[in-house]
């Protein structure tokens, strides 16, 4: 069935998916996944299980993960189903320390399901969100740009 999204709610202090400003996905948790952990979709699966899954983003040296594609509302367990954020607003995600409101935010790099920031010449990757303000122990309020 069809959905329509022609009709925006413009209110000041509303909920993060108000406006059509945040799309979330229903996927089945490959492994463990921590409420705020970046993920990425399984490709151990076949088929297209591979987009079914989803899985905490692995941290990749220097480049960030690239395959970090949202953030997981509540944590799950093995095949349990994951609201994940593919696109928008996320009041609590995982992200690097020293992080500020602007930070381009890429993959994770060393710690796996936290975003990392983009430093251009020493940890540039593929944009998966931006720091909507500075961490508080290594978590801020981030919008997750569309990837999936």
């Amino acid at each position: 069935m069809a959905t329509s999204t022609l009709v925006q709610f413009l209110a000041e202090g509303e909920g993060g998916d108000t406006s059509n400003r945040r799309q979330v996905e229903t996927f089945l948790a490959g492994g463990a996944i921590a409420k705020g952990d970046w993920v990425a979709l399984d490709t151990s699966k076949t088929g297209a299980d591979r987009a079914l899954f989803v899985i905490e983003a692995a941290g990749v040296a220097t480049k960030g993960n690239p395959a970090a594609m949202g953030v997981a509302l509540a944590a799950a367990a093995a095949n349990e189903r994951i609201d994940v954020v593919v696109a928008g607003y996320v009041a609590e995600a995982n992200v690097a320390a020293a992080t500020v409101a602007g930070s381009a935010l890429i993959g994770p790099i060393g710690t796996a399901g936290e975003a990392a920031i983009e430093v251009p010449g020493t940890t540039t990757g593929a944009l998966c969100g931006v720091a909507l303000e500075a961490d508080t122990a290594n978590k801020a309020a981030v919008m997750v740009v569309k990837r999936y």
